[in-house]
């Protein structure tokens, strides 16, 4: 009975938004690419099928995202298959959640960062569309590869269930890292996208963006934070000493460290001054600055100057993995450009990749992250609500929450990275 309580406003809600919707055929004329802090008809999220690290729940993380979110705005949750249907149900019959704002629907997926290979939404003249742009597993693999073609899809897939079009794209492209202020500007990072895409010169991406998302022009920041450079680059140096390994990251997406929270101010990282002894901070004070740099001049289509307000990044965090945690189990197969060598079955550091710039806005909600656990250093929690007040500042007409996500960067990516705003039709 509680199946058949999800399944009833699954097919009335997106019964509705097929017949509001018709694909279309021939040229179609791109508008402009909505941004997250305008009106949203929904969220996406798809349901994750592993843990990172054994003990963190990667399910209780999306869960609370939904429960939030559902209270006063449609969540779509995606499910890699039947049996992972089941495994999200069994998750939420026991929540108090809003059903009639939650739809279960089934697409297939390998891994669950929606924000990069779901579907990228742009308003044409004939209404929402889809852009498909091309996936090779972050860098890790390639587009030819199985599990790139099984996600590559995905975004083709959302759009025949809401039956709108798609925009076919070559390029390379995840939604992590493309910023879009609403009116007309995509900011980006220069160093993910020509490395996705080494045979395409700066001017063609730029160009690429403008045709399929409607841009007037693109925003171009740098590297990303030091602890979401490739894994495959070879181990971080720790304050310590030691040596650790980034979770399978995506070598610096522009979410990480640079947003816009309306169409004239972008929020920027900044690294604390009591954090400079640590050499991945000081690498990360030396990249944030520089992109501060390129944005002095930066300016709205308009011609007005951006406000840029900055934001602190958290503190190095640290955990250890073994043999059968998920991550693990990967890093210890890639060959490394260091010429470093995994210690094959030791226990290895994993620095997660974690940033209070990964936060998701919904029509009512920012919902952020917090790391401070029992137990650690009292400083991480002063942090942690400073960047609460901070949030609440810059968004006066949202409610802002901040939740435990560690289990989340544990996997490389955060609350952003793993959520999909669909925008109002």
């Amino acid at each position: 009975m509680r199946i058949k309580g999800l399944l009833f406003p699954v097919l009335i809600w997106f019964s509705l938004l097929i017949s509001s919707c018709t694909n279309t055929n021939g040229t179609v004329q791109v508008v402009g690419q909505p941004a997250e802090f305008d009106q949203q008809e929904a969220l996406w999220i798809i349901w994750p099928q592993v843990e990172h690290k054994k003990g963190f729940s990667t399910g209780d993380v999306s869960l609370a995202i939904i429960k939030a979110v559902a209270r006063n705005q449609k969540v779509v949750l995606v499910c890699a298959d039947s049996n992972m249907y089941v495994s999200a149900i069994s998750f939420i019959k026991d929540q108090n959640i809003r059903l009639n704002n939650l739809s279960l629907i089934v697409i297939p997926s390998i891994e669950y960062w929606v924000r990069d290979y779901g579907p990228s939404f742009v308003k044409t003249d004939r209404g929402l569309a889809v852009v498909d742009f091309q996936f090779d597993m972050w860098g890790y693999s390639d587009t030819t590869d199985v599990d790139s073609i099984i996600d590559g899809d995905f975004d083709k897939k959302a759009a025949k269930i809401l039956g709108i079009s798609t925009i076919y794209s070559p390029l390379v492209s995840e939604g992590g890292n493309r910023e879009s202020n609403g009116k007309g500007v995509i900011m980006a990072s220069k160093w993910v996208d020509q490395g996705r895409n080494p045979d395409w010169t700066l001017e063609e991406i730029t160009a690429e963006y403008k045709r399929v998302l409607g841009a007037d022009k693109v925003l171009w920041l740098n590297k990303g934070v030091y602890e979401d450079d490739h894994t495959f680059r070879g181990p971080l140096t720790l304050q310590n000493g030691e040596k650790a390994y980034t979770a399978v990251t995506t070598d610096g997406h522009i979410d990480e460290f640079a947003r816009f929270i309306n169409d004239s101010t972008i929020v920027l990282a900044y690294v604390p001054e009591e954090d400079l002894d640590d050499p991945i901070a000081q690498e990360n004070h030396r990249r944030m600055e520089e992109n501060l740099a390129l944005l002095a001049d930066a300016t709205t289509v308009d011609g007005r100057a951006f406000t840029v307000v900055r934001i602190p990044l958290p503190k190095t965090m640290v955990f250890s993995m073994k043999p059968g945690d998920s991550v693990y189990d990967y890093i210890s197969t890639l060959d490394y450009m260091d010429g470093s060598t995994f210690p094959q079955g030791e226990e290895v550091k994993i620095i997660a990749a974690s940033s209070y710039l990964n936060f998701t806005i919904t029509n009512e909600l920012v919902i952020g992250q917090k790391f401070w656990r029992e137990g650690m250093d009292e400083g991480i929690n002063i942090r942690d609500e400073q960047v609460r007040a901070l949030l609440k500042e810059l968004f006066p007409n949202r409610t802002v929450i901040m939740i435990d996500a560690i289990a989340v960067n544990l996997g490389g990516g955060g609350i952003h990275c793993i959520t999909m705003h669909q925008p109002a039709m």
